[in-house]
């Protein structure tokens, strides 16, 4: 950042597909946006998701968070938790909050709470960056371990003063982050212990067949909780799917158990990370497998761009 000496500074991984507009795309949003806006979020794409299970898996994710979570948040005003690459920032805003923490291993995320906390506006907009998925379970797990690692830190660093979180993003966004760490968070670490203490006693107990009036009231509570758990859980992934046009990886969702499973598997090795080792990184290799598999089924080259322009101003941004 020393270095910098634009207005607009754009992060980007070394193994994206940005499509070809998306730099000017952002410098005309932020052209006609008020200063408060300091960051623009583009969609992350996986472009190898017909590999197997776990990149198909991935690419539903992908689309739930980038078409759906993010573009629902950003258009209630609530903050963002960033993706670490196709941000496009206002290098003044970075410069207010001291850029990034280069001791949390998520820094993406982190960054977004601190824009938010200044203050600022993130957004998301109308761009695709392709990016490659882990196609080997041990991958996936540790690459999940590091981002569950670093909400976690970021979960300690921006809590450890509740009421000045209150005070900096007001009731309503503070209720919101921490509803997003608790499911961030505790979904993963416990989960499959309360899932494998349901099933029990709907089978043994008295789940769904209680007698007493307090029996009653937990009974329809743990019910409630498990139905509303499965939509919210579903719901998104299907929206995204549809909206991504993902609908052949379908099937995938057959493995969302096993999925799950091997989020709480990196949660856990997560929480003990941050015990052990809180500032270790464990890199995700790259350009290990064959991309633009998705873009071949359906004949789209991943180079030409689909966007279709902003304004009549976009040509001199």
């Amino acid at each position: 950042m020393p270095l910098a000496r634009g207005s607009l500074v754009a992060v980007f991984d070394a193994e994206d597909l940005p499509e070809p507009r998306q730099l000017r795309r952002a410098a005309t949003l932020f052209a006609a946006s008020p200063p408060s806006v300091a960051c623009l979020q583009a969609s992350l794409v996986i472009d190898n998701g017909g590999l197997n299970w776990m990149t198909a898996m991935f690419a539903l994710e992908y689309a739930a968070l980038f078409d759906v979570y993010n573009k629902g948040l950003a258009a209630m005003g609530m903050p963002l938790f960033l993706g670490g690459t196709s941000n496009h920032f206002r290098i003044e805003a970075l410069r207010d909050i001291g850029f990034w923490d280069a001791f949390n291993v998520t820094e993406d995320a982190d960054l977004g709470l601190r824009l938010a906390r200044a203050g600022f506006e993130a957004r998301t907009f109308a761009s695709q960056t392709f990016e490659e998925a882990p196609a080997v379970f041990g991958a996936l797990v540790r690459q999940r371990t590091r981002w569950f690692k670093g909400w976690m830190q970021t979960f300690i660093v921006h809590c450890r003063r509740p009421m000045r979180l209150f005070v900096d993003l007001g009731s309503r966004r503070a209720i919101a982050v921490l509803a997003m760490f608790a499911s961030g968070l505790f979904g993963p670490l416990l989960g499959p212990f309360l899932a494998a203490r349901m099933a029990y006693d709907a089978i043994f107990g008295a789940l769904l067949a209680p007698v007493a009036p307090f029996e009653i009231v937990l009974s329809t509570l743990w019910c409630c909780l498990a139905i509303a758990g499965a939509v919210s859980l579903i719901l998104p992934l299907a929206m995204g799917m549809r909206r991504r046009g993902l609908t052949r990886f379908r099937r995938a969702l057959i493995y969302l158990p096993i999925w799950l499973m091997m989020l709480s598997i990196a949660a856990w090795r997560a929480l003990y990370e941050l015990w052990r080792r809180p500032f270790h990184w464990e890199k995700t290799e790259h350009g290990l497998t064959m991309r633009g598999a998705v873009e071949a089924e359906i004949e789209v080259d991943p180079f030409v761009s689909r966007e279709e322009p902003l304004f009549d101003q976009e040509a001199g941004a």
